[in-house]
């Protein structure tokens, strides 16, 4: 990469913002202009920024601070041909293009009804880290300056509660405006984060972190209180559990105001009353009775007679006598 030039730098991007009505031949010079301040000693073989999916050209940011510079007056005083060329950008799919694209949105006025279709559908769209935080943040630049309401009810819809896939976009766009020592009206952004502070899960520890500190720097006392009331009122265990893992990030102030709430309690067995726990251990158990069944009463003996006696009788033959000489047998036929 040749030495950066300033002067000359200043006049390749004047040059290029002669080409902002004309978004394919913009291209074509901003591509050589970016080809031209490569860095190739931090060139990967795949041309991929790192943690992310989109190809770059490892241009220092001085190149695109000073296009930026050069596009900011005709950007604003034509939002519409402003779109069009944010457009263009962004389908071009470099990390280069992809932020003159996020910077070209927080151009254009936020009465501009096609300004946050296009935010939405690139948020959702973009994996790198830096094309989203300025997609979050510049891109919504003048939106939060004039007008904040339309801003929080953006951000209100990132932060719903049956949303929580895009928390982490609604308080990255709000760190702008905590930041701002010209915004006062904090109390609306207390009330907007107490139920994600409260309810955020493990995955947005880094966000969470940003937040608190943000809300700690533009308004210590306000913040303090807002967590104390949290962990003193909270019915999830786990939001004791995350702020003691993120404490460490902390201000040192306010991570030893915070201690005491913070610290694990020792897990205390409830008592367990014998009544309901033998109820519940023979409530599927048949109860035996203890009591002896009665016996069925026993039939009177009664003697039976020749004549009651009913059973057939076996008949035998008439016996015959037999003259064998002197004796006489009885033979009985069967």
């Amino acid at each position: 990469m040749p030495a950066i030039d300033l002067a000359r730098l200043r006049k390749q991007a004047n040059r290029l913002a002669d080409f902002f009505f004309l978004p394919e031949e913009f291209m074509k010079h901003l591509r050589e202009m970016l080809d031209f301040y490569v860095n190739y000693t931090l060139r990967t073989k795949e041309n991929v920024a790192p943690g992310s999916n989109l190809k770059t050209y490892r241009t220092p940011p001085a190149v695109l601070t000073q296009i930026e510079n050069e596009l900011r007056a005709v950007a604003e005083a034509n939002p519409e041909s402003a779109l069009d060329l944010a457009d263009t950008l962004w389908d071009e799919g470099a990390l280069e293009t992809c932020l003159l694209a996020a910077y070209m949105l927080g151009r254009i006025p936020p009465q501009e009804e096609r300004l946050l279709p296009r935010l939405t559908l690139w948020t959702g769209q973009v994996r790198d880290p830096d094309v989203r935080a300025a997609l979050l943040s510049t891109s919504l630049t003048r939106m939060r300056k004039e007008s904040p309401a339309q801003f929080l009810s953006l951000v209100r819809e990132y932060l719903h509660p049956a949303r929580i896939r895009s928390w982490s976009n609604g308080i990255q766009a709000l760190l702008p405006m905590i930041a701002d020592a010209k915004y006062e009206n904090l109390p609306p952004i207390f009330d907007m984060v107490e139920p994600i502070i409260e309810e955020a899960p493990s995955t947005l520890q880094n966000d969470l972190t940003d937040l608190i500190v943000a809300l700690y720097r533009a308004s210590t006392s306000e913040t303090i209180f807002l967590l104390k009331h949290i962990l003193k009122n909270t019915q999830n265990d786990m939001t004791a559990v995350t702020l003691r893992r993120i404490s460490s990030d902390f201000p040192p102030p306010l991570e030893k105001e915070l201690r005491d709430l913070l610290r694990p309690k020792p897990m205390t067995p409830k008592p367990v009353e014998m009544d309901n726990l033998m109820d519940k251990i023979f409530a599927t158990e048949p109860i035996e009775s203890t009591e002896p069944k009665p016996k069925k009463p026993r039939k009177p003996y009664t003697r039976k007679t020749k004549s009651d006696d009913t059973t057939p009788q076996k008949k035998t033959a008439p016996l015959k006598q037999i003259n064998m000489g002197n004796s006489e047998v009885s033979e009985q036929k069967d």
